[in-house]
C-alpha cells in the first residue's frame, strides 16, 4: 500500500471524512483534493530523503514525534497542533511557502476545489503523511536500515512506500495517482 492509498483508506476512509467535514466538502471532492496534493508531498519527501542529511532529518522527526496519532485519530488532524506540525513538515518538504502555494494552485486547477481550502488542507495532509510513515514502521529500525546501504537503506524503503508500481521511480506514480483523481 502506498502513501496515498494508506491515507485514503485508513480508518475505513475516516481521514477523508474528517477532511470533508472540516472543509464542508463532499467526500468525492475531499478525495480528489487529497489525490491531487499527496503525490506532491510524496515527491518532496522522496527528494529530501535522497541525501543522507535529509534521511537523518526524517528519521529524527519520525522518532521524536507522535505522528501515528494522525492516522489513529482522524479528528486530530484538524487540531491546531497538527496544523502547526504540518506547516513545519511542509517547510522541510518544500522549502518555502511559495512552493506550497503553487502546489495548492495546481491542485485547485485540476480538482475545482478552492485554492484557499487546499492551502489550509496541505498542512493536515503533511501531518497525515508523517503519520502514515510512522504507522508503516519507517521510524522503527530506520537507523539500522539507513546504516546498511547494501540493503537499500531507508531511501529504498521510502521509495517502496511512495512507488506504487514498484518500478523504482515515483514520478510516474505521482502522475498516475494525481490522474486517478482528476477525472
Amino acid at each position: 500500500m502506498n502513501l496515498l492509498d494508506m491515507i485514503l483508506n485508513t480508518q475505513d476512509g475516516g481521514l477523508v471524512r474528517q477532511i470533508a467535514n472540516n472543509f464542508q466538502l463532499d467526500e468525492g471532492s475531499a478525495r480528489s483534493a487529497i489525490g491531487a496534493l499527496v503525490p506532491a508531498l510524496s515527491k518532496g519527501i522522496s527528494r529530501n530523503t535522497a541525501s543522507p542529511q535529509g534521511l537523518d532529518e526524517l528519521i529524527g522527526a519520525l522518532s521524536r514525534g507522535n505522528h501515528s496519532q494522525y492516522i489513529d485519530e482522524p479528528e486530530s488532524v484538524t487540531r491546531q497542533a497538527a496544523i502547526d506540525d504540518g506547516n513545519g513538515i511542509l517547510g522541510h518538504i518544500f522549502g518555502s511557502k511559495d512552493v506550497s502555494r503553487q502546489v495548492a494552485s495546481r491542485a485547485a486547477e485540476s480538482t475545482g476545489v478552492d485554492t484557499g481550502i487546499l492551502k489550509k488542507m496541505l498542512p493536515m495532509l503533511a501531518s497525515m503523511a508523517m503519520g502514515a510513515m510512522a504507522k508503516r514502521g519507517l521510524a522503527s529500525g530506520a537507523a539500522a536500515q539507513a546504516a546498511a546501504p547494501e540493503s537499500g537503506g531507508l531511501g529504498s524503503l521510502l521509495t517502496g512506500f511512495l512507488d506504487a508500481d514498484k518500478d523504482g521511480s515515483i514520478l510516474d506514480d505521482v502522475i498516475g495517482m494525481a490522474g486517478r483523481f482528476m477525472r
